[in-house]
């Protein structure tokens, strides 16, 4: 069985636990009611607040700037604000028919929780209620269409990094070369640090 966790942190490099802190993910579970999957903490502790190979975007629950909570609650805002059932969707765009949600809520106890967003509109939720391997992730790609993935986060991420279509069909974007990780400003007039992951043969 692959170590997709694992597998990851060698793809992406060494990691830097710049902000690392356990007391910070307690603050948020706790006050979302939420409990996060232990390998997104993980690689969220190791290289967030980052952009991985210029689309995806991990922010942080200890960072000042591209803080996790904050964006997980202007996510939810914004996706809450939309009137699903005044949108008369067609069943191969309703994520309730396709994936079986009994209703498409966000920031609830069985609803779904932002983890990870890209530049290209793509925002990855969490299932609620569901943990360990019977973790389930839907991607809405921003043009109505959704995704639906069953598996840990860190082989999402896994195969979203070598080019698999993990935020629906046609999605792929592949790099070929180390991964490339875009350290992301904290303050006015920074600028973004860019490295690179090892050689991945690719």
């Amino acid at each position: 069985m692959t170590d997709y966790l694992r597998a990851v942190i060698d793809m992406i490099g060494p990691p830097e636990n710049r902000y690392a802190d356990p007391a910070a993910w307690q603050r948020l579970e706790t006050g979302l009611g939420l409990r996060f999957p232990a390998d997104y903490t993980t690689v969220v502790d190791a290289y967030a607040p980052i952009q991985l190979n210029g689309h995806l975007y991990l922010h942080h629950p200890a960072s000042p700037s591209w803080n996790l909570g904050q964006w997980i609650e202007e996510t939810v805002q914004a996706f809450s604000a939309v009137d699903w059932d005044g949108l008369d969707l067609d069943a191969d765009e309703d994520p309730r028919q396709l994936f079986g949600l009994p209703e498409l809520a966000f920031g609830t106890p069985g609803g779904l929780w932002p983890l990870a967003s890209t530049d290209r509109g793509e925002t990855l939720f969490l299932v609620g209620g569901a943990s360990g391997r019977d973790e389930r992730f839907v991607i809405a790609d921003g043009d109505g269409w959704w995704a639906e993935h069953r598996m840990p986060f860190a082989e999402w991420l896994y195969r979203y990094l070598i080019g698999e279509d993990m935020a629906g069909e046609n999605s792929a974007v592949f790099y070929p070369g180390p991964v490339k990780r875009a350290y992301l400003p904290m303050a006015p007039g920074e600028s973004t640090r860019v490295a690179y992951g090892p050689d991945r043969g690719m």
